[in-house]
């Protein structure tokens, strides 16, 4: 970064914001969720309706590591910590400079490659791999400080949630439910990894909840993993886990009962793992209807304490958190044929399984007594079609089939925190997976996944700012003071899942600011080292990794199909390589073009390669 630059903006703010310098000390964004109870709401307000306009990017960092890009940063005295799936980057939270960057070479085959963020403890952020391990590393240098090996990736356990961090203690949970795994809860010791307790999501044997799954075999491979971020009331010590679809996914009739804890809020006490109290969302689940997304806790205008649980089953719930009893469940998405099942000949049903809320969830903002969530409006036809569970394969029951064209769609609502009832609806072009952030500056900040940074106005819903950031939001927008001045950073560059959008492919941080001179340029950075290896370096394994990286969150592990993807087991039947690579140069949507960024002609056939010797049938292992 040019000092120069910086010291003149920093004079310049200054003059135009006298009471900044030195007058408060710094916001941080010190979680996943700004706090520990998962709100998102920041009390900044230098960033308003008035000055918007005003608002452009100061810099922006390229993270590498291309692919699926769903992760919030931390900001912690001045820097700002971020994730991509091999990569954790520490910058400087106002002009972009890298200050390290850590490198997780995977040692065994990953399942999906994806990771939502770190958490901060005492000088340390902890993050998870796709392939089941954990990791300390030092906030100050980069160095790892440990590594531990709690999941297991041949049985399709590993780590994919932001993991939150306490009394030092880090929890964190493995995914994923769609291998058939028996998910669990976990907190481990922040200083060596030692594993403290462990909470089983999947009850067996005498374990409260065990009797709703009437054939105990089925619990085995019951699923119930965990994806996305969790909550903690520091007050009470209770922590707030959100638990995963059970497995098989679409034959609920395979594993009847109503197969605890899955589906469900599940609130834990923090420092023994104890069960406290839980709520389900929807027993005996055939429609791969997570509760990914951390709860959010609240206390409303007339001092009731609340908690609010988005789901992808598309619908926000408000809990009394005294009673344990719902006060209101609203849809904030299309909602149809949830009461069914899934058939052989296939039922469709809304929301479909990338659909609902996501992995982040609704925002509160004490100041509108409002929640705010963004939805995804996509649609699918499901098909049971149950197969015997096989470990290291998908374990989902049936297929997945999505419609090529119907739109894909997102929403933005903000809901009366005191019933329920919506306020005000924004309907989106695509999906809306990014974080939603209200301020006390009257706004609330999103994106969607087309790649465009979106304002409103916080009580009447009125879009004041739409900025395209090339590249599709599906992780955090936050927001932070630094010397007094407040920034906004929003992460680009997603590709997975619902994120197939917006053409641009590399991981990016872009931070935003008001004040910048006229003839301020953007400061643009690369936090990768010139010539880095790639992790899909050239040879026999080269198809396999890059399957890996780009293929598998939606086609699942070994091509059998996954979130939304279907199967491609046994394309050679139907394209021979070189039709493969011309299909793969221009794809139809939903599925991404990636030629000739990131993806080379050379990868493009390792791909090909690696899909066409794939078998015609799920392998056995």
């Amino acid at each position: 970064m040019r000092k120069w630059a910086w010291g003149l903006l920093a004079a310049f703010a200054a003059l135009i914001h006298p009471a900044r310098a030195g007058a408060t000390p710094d916001v941080d964004w010190p979680y996943y969720n700004n706090g520990a109870d998962a709100a998102r709401f920041s009390p900044l307000k230098q960033i308003e309706s008035a000055n918007l306009g005003d608002l452009r990017e100061a810099c922006e960092v390229a993270l590498g590591d291309e692919g699926s890009f769903q992760a919030g940063p931390v900001v912690v005295g001045g820097t700002m910590f971020v994730t991509t799936p091999h990569t954790t980057v520490a910058i400087d939270a106002t002009d972009c400079t890298v200050r390290w960057r850590h490198r997780y070479i995977p040692e065994e085959d990953e399942q999906f490659p994806v990771d939502r963020g770190v958490a901060y403890l005492d000088g340390r952020v902890f993050r998870g791999t796709g392939d089941g391990r954990l990791l300390a590393i030092d906030a100050a240098t980069g160095k790892e400080l440990w590594r531990v090996h709690p999941a297991d990736p041949d049985k399709i356990q590993y780590y994919a949630a932001a993991p939150i961090a306490w009394e030092g203690m880090v929890f964190i949970g493995p995914a994923a439910s769609d291998g058939g795994i028996r998910g669990n809860m976990a907190a481990f010791d922040a200083g060596t990894g030692k594993e403290i307790w462990r909470f089983d999501t999947v009850p067996m044997g005498n374990e409260p909840g065990a009797e709703t799954w009437r054939d105990p075999d089925t619990a085995k491979h019951g699923g119930g993993g965990t994806w996305s971020s969790y909550t903690l009331d520091k007050a009470t010590g209770e922590l707030f886990v959100p638990v995963g679809n059970p497995a098989p996914d679409f034959s609920p009739d395979a594993r009847l009962g109503d197969n605890l804890y899955t589906d469900s809020l599940v609130v834990l006490d923090a420092r023994t793992g104890a069960l406290k109290w839980y709520y389900q969302l929807d027993p005996n689940d055939g429609f791969d209807y997570d509760l990914g997304a951390a709860p959010v806790l609240f206390t409303d205008r007339d001092g009731n304490r609340r908690v609010a649980l988005g789901g992808k089953d598309g619908n926000v719930y408000i809990l009394d958190r005294e009673t344990h009893k719902l006060l209101s469940k609203t849809a904030v998405t299309t909602v149809s044929n949830a009461d069914k099942k899934p058939t052989a000949e296939g039922v469709r049903v809304c929301p479909g399984v990338q659909g609902g809320v996501e992995w982040n969830g609704p925002a509160y903002d004490p100041q509108t007594n409002a929640l705010y969530v963004g939805s995804v409006d996509w649609c699918a036809v499901l098909k049971s079609a149950l197969s015997p569970f096989q470990p290291g394969t998908a374990y989902l029951g049936g297929t997945v089939v999505p419609s090529l064209t119907e739109p894909k769609t997102g929403w933005v609502v903000a809901l009366d925190a005191a019933n329920g009832k919506p306020i005000w609806r924004y309907h989106a072009p695509t999906p809306v997976i990014a974080a939603v952030t209200p301020t006390a500056g009257g706004l609330v900040f999103t994106g969607d996944a087309q790649g465009n940074f979106l304002a409103f106005d916080a009580k009447t819903g009125k879009l004041l700012k739409r900025r395209n950031m090339d590249g599709s939001l599906a992780g955090g927008v936050v927001t932070y003071t630094v010397k007094g001045q407040q920034y906004l950073a929003v992460t680009a560059g997603n590709i997975s899942r619902t994120g197939f959008y917006a053409a641009k492919a590399t991981p990016r941080v872009i931070i935003m600011t008001t004040g910048l001179p006229s003839s301020y340029k953007i400061v643009k950075t690369d936090a990768a080292s010139p010539g880095e290896e790639s992790l899909m370096r050239p040879g026999p394994g080269q198809g396999k990794m890059l399957f890996a990286q780009f293929c598998s969150v939606c086609h699942g592990r070994q091509g059998a199909g996954g979130a939304g993807g279907p199967s491609i087991l046994g394309e050679a039947e139907r394209k021979n390589v070189k039709e493969l690579v011309v299909w793969l140069k221009n794809p139809l949507p939903p599925m991404p073009k990636l030629y000739p960024e990131p993806l080379s002609a050379g990868d493009l056939k390792a791909l090909a390669d690696y899909v066409e010797a794939l078998p015609a049938a799920a392998p056995a292992k």
